[in-house]
């Protein structure tokens, strides 16, 4: 092969490579606020004002009197327009003592979870099977990997507060038990019997808890 083609190979190659590892475009504008949800086009940069970039729902918890002792207060693109095309949200978890944030994912981010108040055991399971987990105290961070199924839970005698951050403006959540037991139209008993080798009266058992409102909606 002569050396000009040899050349060119080479480039193609590189260039390739670069296109398969590249990370999101740069932005080519300051921001572009959301005007109402899934809105994609930014308000005129002259009227927008320093409210649209403020968000204080969060500045008080989410009710933790329910059966999982839990209240997440979101912080995504849908509650806080600003964020639009930012890639990040913040959630604030709130944990009765003994309250659990119930297993779930979400499948388009990461997430850090910085304990403020009390402590947490807060842990995932990676796609092999290990389960890493760690007692969080105030002030310390622990982070779960994209789409890995986690939870946070108040081991702790007083009540519990996170902020969790994540890498995408709508990172999504799907529940565990939710998902297996309460969706529309339900999946087949037999189904689920099989999944987790019992009986199928154990999965009606279970499918009428979240038919009487057990479940935690988010």
């Amino acid at each position: 092969m002569s050396r000009p083609s040899s050349l060119l190979l080479l480039l193609l190659s590189t260039a390739a490579l670069i296109a398969t590892c590249r990370g999101d475009p740069d932005p080519v504008q300051d921001f572009c606020v959301a005007t109402k949800v899934g809105d994609s086009e930014s308000s005129a940069f002259p009227y927008l004002l320093s409210d649209d970039f403020f968000f204080g729902a969060q500045a008080h918890g989410a009710s933790t009197d329910n059966a999982m002792g839990s209240g997440v207060t979101p912080g995504n693109v849908e509650a806080f327009p600003g964020l639009n095309t930012l890639g990040l949200s913040i959630n604030r978890v709130d944990l009765a003592p003994g309250g659990v944030n119930p297993l779930h994912t979400h499948p388009r981010s990461a997430e850090l979870v910085h304990v403020e108040a009390g402590e947490m055991l807060v842990g995932f399971v990676s796609t092999d099977g290990t389960f890493y987990s760690k007692v969080v105290k105030a002030g310390e961070s622990f982070v779960i990997p994209r789409g890995m199924m986690h939870f946070q839970y108040n081991v702790g005698k007083s009540a519990a507060r996170a902020m969790t951050v994540f890498n995408s403006q709508l990172p999504g959540v799907v529940f565990a038990a939710q998902s297996l037991f309460a969706t529309k139209p339900e999946i087949p008993d037999a189904v689920l019997a099989k999944s987790f080798m019992v009986d199928v009266e154990i999965v009606k058992l279970l499918r009428s808890k979240f038919r009487k409102g057990y479940g935690v909606a988010r």
